[in-house]
């Protein structure tokens, strides 16, 4: 017998539809085994699927899995996960603050959802895991990597693993055009070294936007089975902004993020960063909106 699992599939850090990130987000997925979960995902083939479950330590949890691999805590999908949750009517907006607990496998996130007074979202805020700084790597290893050279790199600020729920390598260009140009030529030689590493996926960003007021514009990288290029990453735009706040790249503790846009799918990213009376990073908020684009039943 077969059983039918409700579907959303919803573009976050956007308010186009068909824009952003798109998530794909199953309901009542707790009976659902890994394998299931991955072979719907590899079904689906975005950057990340998501699938609700009960918790008994928050209002509902979550599992997020690419096509190749479950993945401890995400953004986009946190932020599509919750608005599914509120299309579906499980999340009431009777307030202009709405806050959420959302069980990964990171542990329990916070989100805050904030509307208007017509019940309309109007952004959805996951607060991030304390950063971790990890690693440090040598550029003229790197760089081979990602079709760079060591002159391509921002000055005075290392390679690095920064991880605020998932560890990712961060690695800052001088220019666009670096940015342009940089990909993954070879995916045996990436695969090998990522394996013999600590971080999930690499993170190459400038400072400036395509947008005016942006703060930075990124892109991500993946090698098959996963996708090539994302095009909006929440987590690692948690880890870059702490990247950027510790290294003194950026001095605001509020900015905007983007991604996406070479890939025609732009995204926004809002971000904030709270430092303690010391000084030290305490966490990073990322934010933003997001817009239902298809709704149906999974049939297993």
């Amino acid at each position: 017998m077969s059983k039918t699992y409700p579907f959303y599939q919803v573009d976050a850090f956007t308010e186009t539809k068909l824009g952003g990130n798109p998530c794909a987000v199953f309901l009542d997925a707790d009976d659902m085994s890994d394998q299931t979960m991955l072979a719907v995902a590899k079904e689906m083939n975005l950057s990340e699927s998501s699938f609700v479950i009960k918790s008994a330590v928050a209002d509902f949890g979550a599992r997020y899995w690419t096509t190749a691999e479950e993945i401890p805590m995400a953004g986009h999908p946190t932020i599509a996960t919750i608005y599914t949750l509120i299309q579906a009517g499980l999340i009431s907006l009777d307030s202009p603050h709405k806050l959420v607990t959302l069980e990964l496998r990171v542990g329990v996130i916070p989100v805050d959802v904030y509307s208007n007074a017509n019940g309309k979202v109007e952004r959805i805020v996951m607060t991030q895991k304390p950063p971790q700084f990890m690693s440090i790597h040598e550029p003229t290893v790197v760089c081979k990597l990602f079709n760079l050279t060591p002159e391509d790199l921002m000055e005075a600020v290392p390679i690095q693993t920064v991880s605020t729920g998932t560890p990712q390598l961060m690695i800052a260009v001088k220019t666009k055009e670096s940015l342009q140009k940089a990909m993954i030529p070879d995916a045996i030689a990436y695969s090998r070294y990522k394996a013999q590493s600590d971080f999930f996926s690499p993170h190459l960003f400038v400072l400036g936007g395509e947008s005016e007021g942006a703060a930075t514009f990124a892109r991500h990288f993946g090698v098959p089975p996963d996708l090539l290029e994302d095009p909006a990453t929440g987590s690692a735009t948690g880890g870059m902004s702490a990247y950027c706040t510790k290294y003194g790249l950026i001095k605001d503790n509020r900015f905007i993020a983007e991604q996406g846009h070479w890939m025609g799918r732009p995204s926004t990213i809002h971000v904030e960063v709270s430092k303690s009376n010391n000084g030290d990073i305490e966490h990073v908020k990322i934010g933003g909106t997001a817009v239902l684009v298809l709704k149906g039943s999974l049939i297993l």
